[in-house]
């Protein structure tokens, strides 16, 4: 290709609105086939499940629900993007969140809050900083043994399935412990973790901004490097329905009210008098939701715009060629693991603070359906390819499953197939679109 024919490819403008039918305006809007179909089908699992509960599915309680649900497994998902990208695999990762939830819980109930008071509000910064050194270190040394001792990941997580999960008994003998610290339980949503109207719509506009801000300069980018434009009909729609969804996000989150007694016991604690007709007090957006939008952006990031996230899909497309490169390979391993970990962590901090307490069943199977979530996503368990976006959605389309099938009555037997067929025909379907893109 001569130079001339480079340049004039990198600086005409995308295809026109009516150019190639709908081939072209995917291209033109650029938005990922395999996102759009899992959309699709998240639309579909919704309706099919409205319909079939009798249209309690989608209600703003429910769906409100299932955003907090869906917060603990989506952030773990984050993190096995990041391992099944490096081609291994992490089946501890339920285990991790048991047992650094029993720990964290632990930690509070019989040191920290002694230590500190029942009123300090460092109670819930100690114990999630204990739980989140825990989870690094457990993730550390199981990235060691599989990036410096070379046992395969398969066996090592497999083992520490078994080893952390048990470990998690051992720290309480069995017990179920509660948690003493008001704030922490704060982390798992319900009618007091949750922001309300007003913040909502402030965080609401927040996105917007930084939607607007990061679109804008995506464009001066792309012109600053020569590289070809999105059509500005293209970018009005890809932008157009990012601001919808989260207007609507909003409005749904808002529209979910606080049950009679909640709000008058509401109204009596920040001494609000109750008008005649009752009082309207919206939950708003929980904060495991956004801590776990919180998670994603962070982890966009980290796979986007650093060096780190570079060497990841580097050692997941070729391992050999990165070790070649320069590339550190067992480090960025070590590293990839101890962020799961890490993660894990977080999640069991959401999990235990949802329940007010830590169990030895939490986070049993939790680990299959953060696998599904990333592949789902379009995770290639070949390696490689993954996006963060992609596992945040495949965690809600695991969830809806999961919150469609309580709504029926559904046995936990039948809910468990229902979810391993779903990872086998996710599979396939990967294995189909990478034979075609080959």
């Amino acid at each position: 290709m001569s130079e001339a024919t480079s340049d004039t490819s990198l600086t005409r403008p995308g295809p026109t609105a009516g150019a190639g039918g709908f081939k072209g305006f995917m291209r033109a809007t650029e938005i990922d086939t395999r996102m759009l179909g899992m959309i699709g089908a998240l639309l579909v699992i919704w309706v099919g499940f409205h319909i079939l509960s009798g249209g309690t599915f989608l209600t703003p309680r429910n769906l409100w629900n299932l955003s907090v649900q869906t917060a603990s497994v989506g952030v773990m998902a984050t993190g096995m993007v990041l391992v099944i990208v490096t081609r291994n695999i992490d089946l501890s990762v339920g285990s991790i969140l048991g047992v650094t939830g029993m720990i964290m819980a632990v930690a509070q109930t019989q040191y920290i809050t002694p230590m500190l008071g029942y009123d300090s509000g460092l109670v819930w910064i100690a114990t999630l900083a204990i739980g989140l050194v825990c989870g690094l270190l457990i993730g550390g040394l199981q990235g060691f043994v599989i990036a410096y001792l070379g046992v395969p990941a398969f066996i090592v997580t497999l083992g520490g399935l078994l080893v952390w999960r048990g470990a998690a008994w051992w720290v309480a003998s069995g017990r179920t412990i509660p948690l003493t610290d008001d704030n922490f339980k704060l982390l798992g949503g319900g009618s007091d973790g949750s922001i309300g109207a007003t913040w909502s719509w402030i965080v609401a506009a927040a996105a917007i901004v930084f939607i607007v801000f990061g679109a804008l300069a995506a464009r001066r980018q792309r012109k600053r490097f020569n590289f070809a434009q999105k059509p500005m009909w293209a970018e009005a729609f890809t932008l157009g329905i990012s601001l919808i969804a989260v207007i609507g996000a909003t409005m749904i989150v808002n529209s979910y009210l606080l049950p009679g007694p909640l709000a008058r016991r509401y109204a009596e604690t920040n001494g609000i008098t109750v008008p005649e007709g009752g009082l309207e007090i919206s939950f708003g957006y929980a904060i495991p939701v956004l801590l776990f939008i919180g998670v994603g952006i962070v982890m966009t990031f980290i796979t986007r715009r650093t060096r780190f996230g570079r060497y990841v899909f580097a050692i997941g497309g070729n391992p050999e060629a990165a070790e070649l490169a320069g590339i550190n390979t067992k480090r960025v391993t070590l590293m990839v693991f101890a962020l799961m970990g890490m993660l894990a962590a977080v999640a069991a901090a959401i999990s235990t603070a949802r329940l007010s307490s830590a169990t030895n069943a939490q986070g049993t199977l939790d680990e299959l359906y953060t696998i599904a979530a990333a592949v789902i996503g379009g995770t290639s368990l070949a390696g490689g390819a993954g996006t963060i976006a992609g596992a945040m959605l495949g965690a809600l389309v695991m969830q809806s499953l999961q919150s469609g099938m309580v709504l029926l009555g559904l046995d936990t037997p039948l809910q468990n197939i229902v979810v391993g067929a779903v990872l086998v025909v996710a599979v396939w379907l990967d294995t189909l679109y990478r034979r075609r893109s080959a």
